[in-house]
């Protein structure tokens, strides 16, 4: 139960990376804040590759051994033929440097939170907004039964796929099918993977309109999953199904010790992420990567940028959805034109069949891709391939 007092400089809802991030920013600069998760234990369940690139990480927080369960220097593409692609971890993308440990990483981010003095409220789930004048002014919510309001000058929705805060404010946070990856994801324990790559396989036979990843995390573990279109399931296929069959030809003799199934906005990011008093955050907001399904990385820098934004719209006294629209402006200046370009990648990719997946990999072979920007890269495959990539075109112009 809220306890101390019943108004807040910020409300955060949500203990991620982005809510952490934001909460930790906001009560360093001086802000009252409330951050509050619906589960009981921050970080569980992980419904995440677990990925991070290292320079991106290290802008948030210092990496900890505690929390870090591999460290790769690349990563594998296979085609459906099983054909290999070799990439550095420097062009692999801002999943691929560490494979972390979600429980143990979020908690270590609520607890910087923590420290730099927001209050942190578990087992409290938000029911709605407080709307006065147009303005969200706060959050009704229950702890352990419990229905209580509290409220704050604006608040941060950092609630996940298809945010009910930003429903509650009239922003439209819904998914079509086509624009979510529904994913599922064993931790293996006991297989033969290589511990220096991160794998990713391509093809319509083991995942179609999506891909299957296998991330070491050490000590012969990894995680390995497999994300597709809503569409396909729409179409009565399951990705869980699928990753079983892929377990059982690769890793037959293999220990599943953890099984977690979720979904991944694939769509670009929201249009509008803030409204009057209110500004929304990671997955909240469509932030991650439509191509790669990442997000780490983009809600991290989404909540130190609306944590910064929240602060100094509350000490102007101008908490309008302009004067919050700094943050999105910003935001999307940043990292826009990237997701939008893998938006366009992967929506050229996906309607290709394996032979023509299989013709495009064929054709780097023997191309060292190893010093090359991930732009680069699709240039030279642009380049080799200019009758299948032709509307690819248009992205370096």
């Amino acid at each position: 139960m809220i306890t101390k007092t019943d108004k807040y400089d910020v409300i955060v809802v949500g203990a991620g990376p982005a809510g952490s991030i934001a909460a930790k920013t906001a009560a360093a600069r001086g802000c009252n804040v409330l951050m509050v998760e619906k589960r009981q234990e921050i970080g569980d369940p992980v419904r995440c590759a677990e990925g991070v690139a290292k320079p991106q990480l290290k802008e948030h927080i210092q990496p900890d051994e505690r929390w870090i369960a591999a460290e790769v220097k690349g990563s594998r593409i296979y085609a459906p033929d099983g054909t290999c692609v070799e990439l550095s971890e420097d062009v692999s993308g801002a999943e691929v440097g560490y494979t972390i440990e979600r429980k143990l990483f979020d908690r270590a981010l609520a607890r910087e939170a923590a420290l730099a003095g927001a209050e942190i409220h578990v087992k409290t789930r938000a029911t709605g907004v407080i709307l006065e004048g147009g303005y969200v002014k706060g959050i009704t919510a229950t702890h352990l039964g419990e229905k209580f309001e509290v409220r704050a000058n604006i608040v941060i929705g950092a609630d996940g796929v298809e945010s009910k805060v930003g429903r509650w404010a009239g922003i439209d946070t819904t998914l079509q099918p086509a624009d979510l990856e529904t994913g599922a994801q064993f931790l293996m324990a006991d297989i033969d993977v290589n511990p220096d790559y991160c794998e990713f396989h391509l093809g319509n036979t083991i995942a179609p309109s999506g891909y299957l990843w296998v991330f070491p995390k050490g000590n012969r573990s990894a995680n390995v999953g497999l994300a597709i279109s809503g569409e396909v399931c729409g179409q009565g296929k399951r990705p869980i199904d699928m990753l079983r069959d892929f377990i059982e030809e690769r890793y037959p003799n293999g220990k599943i010790i953890e099984i977690v199934v979720g979904g991944v906005p694939a769509s670009g990011p929201l249009e509008e992420m803030v409204t009057d008093g209110l500004m929304l955050v990671g997955d909240a907001a469509h932030q991650s990567d439509p191509l790669t399904g990442g997000g780490i990385v983009n809600a991290m820098d989404a909540g130190k940028l609306a944590g910064e934004v929240a602060t100094q719209a509350i000490s102007e006294g101008n908490v309008s959805k302009a004067r919050l629209k700094e943050y999105e402006t910003t935001w999307k200046s940043r990292h826009g034109k990237r997701l939008k370009r893998s938006l366009s990648v992967k929506n050229h990719f996906v309607p290709m069949t394996d032979s023509e997946l299989n013709k495009i990999v064929h054709s780097v072979d023997g191309v060292d891709l190893s010093k090359m920007s991930l732009f680069e890269m699709l240039g030279t495959l642009i380049r080799k391939n200019p009758k299948m990539l032709f509307s690819l075109r248009k992205l370096f112009i």
